[in-house]
C-alpha cells in the first residue's frame, strides 16, 4: 500500500457530506461542505494532490460511495463504527470534529476496514434481509391476531398456524362490528405477508444460479439444519469466507465468541459478544438445535447433498457428529437448551468456514 499524500476523513449524512482534508506532508487542516450525493465528493477526492486515500464511516448510506471512489483510482476505508476508539470524555459532537477524528486516525492507521460487497452480492443480501423483515413482521402480525381472539375468549386446540389452523381462523367470527373490522383487518395482514414471504424467497433461489456463492449455498446444505435461505443468509452476511484465515476468527466476526474481562491472575469469561450479524447468528442457532437428535442423513439431507464434494459430505457428517456430542455432554452437566445452542452454533460456524472453502 502506498503512502498517501492526501487523506479525506468523510462524515456522510443523507443530505450532506463534511470533508476534512489533511495534507499528510505539511500538516495543513482543511474543511469542505457537499452535497449528499456521491458525484461531488469523488470528484473533489479525484482532483487532490495524490496519492489519495479517504474514509468513512459503515452505516445507511451504503458503499456506492466507495465503489465510486475506488473507480476514481481513490483508495477508500469504509471504518467499522463499533470500532472507532471515541474519547471517554468526549461531550461535544459535530460533523467537523467527527470528520476531522477519521481523518487523524486514517493518518494512524488506527480505523478497522469492513469488507466492501461488489453491486449482485449486495443486490442479494438487500434481497434475503427484506425477506428478513417480512419474518419479523409476520411474526408480529400473527402475535396480534392470536391475543385478539385470546381477549375474546376465542381458542384453538392443535397448533397454530398450520394449515388446519389457518382453515379454522378463516370461519372465525366475533360478536361486535368493531371487533369484526380488526379481525379482517389482522387476517389480511397475515395472508398479505405470507403471499410476500413466499414471492420472495421464489426470488432468492431463482436469483441462487448467477450469484457469485451458488457453489458456496450448495455446499452449505450438505449440512444438517441448512437449507437454501439458511445458506443464502449465511453466505450474504459473511461474504467471502476465504477472508477469514481460521475458523475462529469467523466465530469471533459473528459474535459467538465468550467476552472477556481479564486483569492480573484473574480471568473472567462471559456471555457471548453478540458483534457482527445479528441475522446469520439467528440462522446458525437455529440450524443448531437441529444435532439435539442421533446424527443420520435422511431422505432430505441425502438428496441436498447429491452431487457434492465427497469432502463437503465427509464434512457435514463430522458435524453432525461432534454437535451431538456437545448436546449430550452439556445436557448431562445440566447446561440450560438454549445455552446449548449457542455452543453448538459457535461450532457450527466452524464447519461452515470448512465446508464453503473446499476448492
Amino acid at each position: 500500500m502506498a503512502k498517501a499524500r492526501t487523506l479525506v476523513g468523510l462524515d456522510v449524512h443523507a443530505a450532506k457530506v463534511v470533508a476534512a482534508i489533511l495534507d499528510s506532508e505539511t500538516g495543513e487542516l482543511r474543511f469542505q461542505r457537499l452535497g449528499g450525493e456521491s458525484e461531488p465528493v469523488v470528484s473533489l477526492c479525484a482532483s487532490l494532490v495524490g496519492p489519495v486515500r479517504a474514509s468513512y464511516e459503515a452505516g445507511p448510506t451504503g458503499y456506492g460511495l466507495a465503489r465510486a471512489l475506488e473507480a476514481a483510482g481513490v483508495e477508500c476505508v469504509v471504518a467499522a463504527p463499533g470500532k472507532i476508539p471515541r474519547g471517554a470524555t468526549e461531550r461535544v459532537k459535530t460533523d467537523r470534529r467527527d470528520a476531522e477524528h477519521l481523518v487523524r486516525l486514517l493518518l494512524a492507521g488506527k480505523l478497522h476496514p469492513v469488507r466492501v460487497p461488489g453491486p449482485a452480492e449486495e443486490a442479494l443480501r438487500d434481497l434475503v434481509r427484506a425477506r428478513e423483515d417480512i419474518r419479523i413482521d409476520l411474526m408480529r402480525a400473527r402475535h396480534r391476531l392470536s391475543k385478539l381472539l385470546l381477549r375474546h375468549d376465542v381458542r384453538f386446540a392443535g397448533r397454530a398456524w398450520t394449515e388446519r389452523h389457518r382453515s379454522w381462523l378463516a370461519g372465525v367470527e366475533l360478536d361486535e362490528d368493531a371487533a369484526r373490522a380488526t379481525l379482517d383487518d389482522y387476517r389480511g395482514a397475515v395472508e398479505a405477508l405470507l403471499h410476500r414471504k413466499a414471492e420472495l424467497e421464489r426470488q432468492i433461489g431463482a436469483a441462487i444460479p448467477d450469484s457469485p456463492w451458488a457453489s458456496e449455498v450448495g455446499r452449505l446444505r450438505c449440512l444438517r439444519g441448512v437449507d437454501t435461505l439458511t445458506a443464502v443468509g449465511l453466505c450474504a452476511e459473511i461474504g467471502d469466507f476465504d477472508r477469514f484465515a481460521k475458523a475462529g476468527r469467523l466465530m469471533s466476526y459473528l459474535g459467538l465468541v465468550p467476552s472477556e474481562h481479564s486483569s492480573g491472575e484473574r480471568r473472567r469469561l462471559g456471555a457471548i459478544t453478540r458483534s457482527g450479524s445479528r441475522h446469520a447468528r439467528r440462522l446458525l442457532v437455529e440450524a443448531a438445535w437441529h444435532y439435539r437428535t442421533q446424527p443420520r442423513v435422511g431422505p432430505e439431507i441425502a438428496r441436498r447433498q447429491e452431487g457434492q464434494p465427497a469432502a463437503a459430505v465427509a464434512i457435514a457428517w463430522s458435524a453432525q457428529r461432534r454437535l451431538h456430542r456437545v448436546w449430550s455432554r452439556m445436557q448431562r452437566r445440566g447446561k440450560r437448551r438454549t445455552l446449548i445452542a449457542v455452543a453448538a452454533a459457535r461450532e457450527l460456524a466452524g464447519f461452515c468456514w470448512a465446508i464453503a472453502r473446499i476448492e
